[in-house]
């Protein structure tokens, strides 16, 4: 016989008739997709921006610097030369 201590409270098993209730299949999707956008960052990035606010403001002053150079995304309009075989 095992002791009170060593049972792990969390160490059951549930089946579908002991739990109340009955599930909706996205019951909360429409909450979930509205309020929620969240961006897993690498740990290197995680090490220069600290904080939301870092993040925040660091993507704003980039939105803010693209405007300013609008040429710096789009692709040339010149043609480009084709190479010759050496």
């Amino acid at each position: 016989m095992k002791k009170t201590a060593d049972i792990d409270p969390l160490d059951r098993t549930f089946s579908p008739a002991t739990l109340q209730g009955k599930g909706v299949r996205g019951k909360y999707f429409a909450r979930v997709a509205k309020g929620t956008n969240l961006v897993r960052l690498s740990p290197e990035v995680a090490r220069l921006f600290p904080t939301e606010e870092a993040v925040n403001n660091a993507l704003l002053s980039l939105a803010e610097l693209s405007k300013s150079l609008p040429n710096l995304t789009e692709r040339s309009k010149r043609m480009a030369r084709k190479r010759v075989a050496a």
